[in-house]
């Protein structure tokens, strides 16, 4: 459930909801009367925070079983499951506030392997940024009205989010990302030698390009939940997602350099998103594993795995010639 929550149940209703943009642009074409628009919507949402009930694990690490215990046994109501009369056990209390309480975004830098995981999600996070808010941000350049190529720009993303979730389901995690990257880079460095002629190929070469950059978007999130343990999992997620901040401020930078030569922000995107697709290889398989509860419990990188195992051989064959000796 979650998989299909994270890729088509929430994600696709930002699509709809991007589709309605260029709508609503062509009817205010005043832009301080439109962010006014698109604002006040939101604070609807407001009221409710009342009826979205609060993380039990989150509870349970601020010491309010009772709490916790109450919307497990609403949800298994719901669920027409019968609850155990004891869900929680104390020492099993004691043992998760203490797991849950001693761990900040500075243990996403502690060890060597979570280190590495760390920075190689970080590339990878502000490479799809760049290439998805640029590409998002470029469809006033494209040949042809801009309202109907921003629409076309955000009705591609449907489609990509469906796809997202067979892959989710039945492929690999680090190929779905690297393929994903890989042909988005790809098809923007091969925009370059389109003639000008041909706006409409470009343009189609171009939405190809989002659609690859909105799945690999989807994939990047819940593929980094997966990979950080329980404890620290909403921890790795909001930093990743900072992180590719950077590259959605440094996206319409991209676009500028165009004014300079039109083709130099298709060879930096899609150098980019190549080289975080080559890197996203070195990351941890997680496709059919069980999510790691502890830090210790974590997959390490490939290049740790690579120097573990020259490391042991060589432990191995140092006890070998001690016990040969002795």
């Amino acid at each position: 459930m979650r998989i299909i929550y994270s890729t088509v149940g929430v994600c696709i209703f930002f699509a709809f909801g991007y589709m309605m943009l260029p709508l609503m642009a062509f009817c205010i074409r005043d832009w301080r009367m439109l962010l006014v628009a698109i604002s006040v919507p939101g604070l609807f949402y407001f009221p409710l925070w009342r009826f979205i009930p609060e993380s039990p694990r989150w509870l349970l690490s601020q010491g309010r079983v009772e709490e916790a215990e109450a919307i497990l046994r609403a949800a298994a109501r719901k669920n027409r499951v019968t609850a155990p009369e004891v869900i929680f056990q104390p020492l099993q209390v004691e043992n998760k506030v203490k797991k849950l309480n001693h761990h900040n975004v500075c243990d996403l830098l502690k060890s060597n392997n979570i280190r590495w995981v760390t920075i190689l999600l970080c590339f990878v996070w502000v490479g799809i940024s760049i290439g998805y808010f640029a590409l998002s941000l470029n469809t006033t350049n494209l040949h042809g009205d801009s309202f109907l190529n921003c629409f076309f720009s955000a009705a591609v993303e449907v489609p990509a989010y469906i796809l997202s979730w067979p892959l989710f389901r039945s492929c690999s995690r680090r190929l779905s990302l690297f393929a994903t990257l890989f042909l988005g880079g790809a098809v923007l460095l091969f925009t370059q030698l389109i003639p000008r002629n041909l706006s409409s190929v470009s343009t189609a070469l171009e939405m190809m390009g989002k659609f690859m950059f909105t799945v690999a978007y989807t994939i990047v999130y819940a593929f980094t939940a997966e990979l950080y343990p329980t404890v620290l999992r909403n921890t790795a997620v909001g930093t990743c997602s900072m992180a590719s901040r950077l590259g959605s401020i440094s996206a319409p930078y991209f676009i500028y350099l165009g004014t300079y030569y039109k083709s130099l922000p298709y060879m930096l995107m899609g150098s980019l998103s190549v080289l975080g697709g080559l890197l996203s290889l070195l990351l941890p398989e997680t496709y059919g594993m069980p999510l790691p509860e502890t830090i210790n419990h974590m997959q390490t990188i490939q290049r740790c795995k690579k120097r573990q195992t020259s490391n042991n051989s060589t432990r191995d064959t140092t006890a070998g010639e001690n016990v040969s000796m002795l």
